[in-house]
């Protein structure tokens, strides 16, 4: 049981520290709407949506007020649209309906995203997964709560490189549709190996094959509250150290444990998980950067930052693990550029570079996120850089994405204004020299060999 003493306890981290509840994400499950036509599955889904969901951001909203907890979002993920067009979807102008279906949909229920306009192809693209990833730019330029992923690569399977560099063109043709609010589209599309079924986070949240009818899967975060912990042990050992976080990420993870119980009670939906990543935000004391900082680094980006953002997720994660039994999801530690504001100063001050974010990702719970890079970077460029972190993701049996952002007009020494929760970011250098030969090879990079485990 969660005590209300436990509520009591948060009070401080609520009004000091930035603690919020990132989001509420109601996941269901669309295999039971595809229909004869685009149009009768268009009809099944906007119902099915607008059922299930009807009362989620009142009831956020209410559970919100009754422990004084600020619920930040409440989404919706769904099945991969792919799965669900494969028999009516003809062309990506189909495809663009149903995008134009799902954003009627969140709008009627007043959710601030709806995830799962997605495909899985870490093995091969379908006609119909191809449809879909053709369609991606159109849809996102002309919706404004539909975000979009697409899985390319998992341990087991390899990568598959087709989709790779397909969708390092599409990547570009969203840049371009939306290139009046600076590339602002390509926020709402990651790409993943080894992608979760059960993420409550945007843009790549999307409610996997495996999960039931419908679930609630909350996602929390507390960079502040961790940050703030740690200035209390200033100067002390390794030891002290990681048993301050992990004690620090307990109580962050019962808060959210507390909100996805009594939301799933409420709703009449099963609870699925507790995803504890701490996610921040441009504001100041929300910041993972600040975190490494706390550490005992200059800025993230200096030599040591690897190790300490390993320390930081593990023991974030163990600490979480203690406090649900159902934990999942990404849960560990974000590190986008532009949501996070002493991320974007190590940047402007040169201390971290697009090669040491790589490296971060192996260790952090997810990839290169919120990276602006200039206009003008190839297309070939841009499914190099996914193929990295996708190698990294398969090596590591980890998920890792990436959420780039060709700035179309804009390089290095610009800035991207994205607004509200995305903040804004630097535009970083890319690497010059070319990779069109190797992304033009076309295939699949096999599984590693310790894929074969059974």
């Amino acid at each position: 049981m969660i005590s209300i003493n436990e509520v009591i306890e948060t009070n401080a981290m609520i009004s000091k520290m930035n603690l919020d509840v990132r989001t509420i994400t109601m996941g269901i499950s669309l295999l039971d709407c595809v229909g004869a036509d685009v149009g009768e599955t268009c009809e099944k889904i906007y119902t099915k949506i607008t059922t299930k969901a009807k009362d989620l951001v009142f009831i956020g909203n209410d559970i919100g007020r009754k422990y004084g907890i600020p619920i930040v979002n409440k989404r919706i993920s769904i099945t991969p649209i792919a799965l669900i067009g494969s028999s009516v979807c003809k062309s990506t102008d189909d495809y663009v309906t149903i995008a134009k279906t799902l954003d009627k949909a969140a709008d009627a229920v007043g959710v601030n995203f709806i995830g799962g306009y997605s495909a899985l192809v870490c093995k091969g693209m379908t006609p119909s997964d191809e449809l879909l990833i053709r369609s991606i730019p159109e849809a996102l330029a002309c919706t404004g709560k539909v975000c979009s992923s697409v899985n390319v690569g998992s341990t087991k399977t390899g990568i598959d490189m087709d989709a790779v560099k397909l969708i390092g063109e599409m990547v570009k043709e969203t840049a371009e549709l939306t290139k009046e609010e600076d590339s602002l589209g390509c926020c709402k599309f990651v790409v993943f190996c080894n992608a979760p079924d059960d993420n409550p986070f945007m843009a790549g949240a999307f409610h996997g094959v495996t999960e039931g009818d419908c679930v609630i899967n909350v996602g929390v975060s507390g960079p502040g509250v961790v940050k703030s912990a740690l200035e209390e042990v200033r100067g002390e050992n390794f030891e002290v150290l990681c048993e301050t976080i992990k004690k620090t990420a307990f109580k962050v993870t019962r808060v959210g444990q507390l909100v996805a119980k009594e939301a799933s009670e409420r709703l009449g939906v099963p609870f699925g998980i507790v995803d504890l990543s701490l996610a921040p935000t441009p504001a100041i004391g929300d910041s993972v950067g600040e975190i490494l900082e706390e550490i005992g680094l200059e800025y993230a980006g200096a030599p040591g930052t690897t190790a300490a953002l390993a320390l930081l997720n593990d023991q974030v994660k163990k600490g979480g693990v203690m406090a649900s039994s159902y934990v999942g999801g990404l849960s560990g530690a974000f590190i986008p550029v532009s949501e996070d504001q002493r991320m974007i100063d190590a940047v402007s001050a040169g201390a971290l570079s697009l090669e040491k974010l790589e490296a971060m990702t192996c260790v952090c719970s997810v990839g290169l996120d919120m990276i602006a890079i200039p206009g003008d970077t190839s297309a070939a460029t841009i499914s190099g850089i996914i193929a990295d972190e996708m190698a990294l993701g398969m090596i590591n049996q980890k998920t890792t994405a990436v959420r780039l952002i060709p700035v179309i007009g804009k390089g290095v020494g610009d800035q991207a204004e994205f607004g509200g929760l995305l903040g804004y970011a630097p535009i970083m250098p890319v690497n010059r020299f070319s990779c069109e030969k190797f992304i033009n090879r076309g295939g699949r990079i096999p599984a590693p060999i310790h894929s074969f485990k059974n």
